[in-house]
């Protein structure tokens, strides 16, 4: 079923094909997990031991906690992201490309026709 959509997105598209081609998704590396889990582990830390330290807390508000809470975060984004893929920023995704184009008078909703003269204007 994937060969048929690349298929037929080459003869649809192929300059937009080629240029997507190589782009697939990316897990994260060993490293990024390590650093992530590593990141979440200090915030944690900050988290839990913001609290109890009065000399961070600034007008009743933990300051060292909300630092650590946004390292915790920051971890998990790093740990669960993988590298961008270059060329995969168009932000289609693979039904949106396998759908057929309509014609020019082709009646349908307004956003269809909007969609389409956008495609229209994309493509010249």
């Amino acid at each position: 079923m994937l060969e048929q959509i690349e298929s037929a997105l080459y003869a649809e598209d192929p300059k937009f094909a080629s240029s997507v081609r190589g782009g697939t998704l990316r897990t994260p590396s060993t490293w990024r997990r390590v650093l992530g889990g590593a990141l979440f582990v200090i915030g944690l830390a900050l988290l839990v031991g913001g609290v109890p330290l009065r000399e961070y807390i600034v007008a009743g508000f933990p300051l060292l906690s909300v630092v650590g809470f946004m390292m915790m975060f920051a971890g998990v984004i790093v740990a669960i992201t993988g590298p961008s893929a270059a060329g995969l920023g168009d932000g289609l995704t693979v039904t949106e490309v396998a759908r057929p184009r309509r014609s020019k008078g082709s009646g349908g909703s307004f956003t269809s026709r909007m969609e389409d003269r956008f495609r229209r204007r994309f493509d010249e």
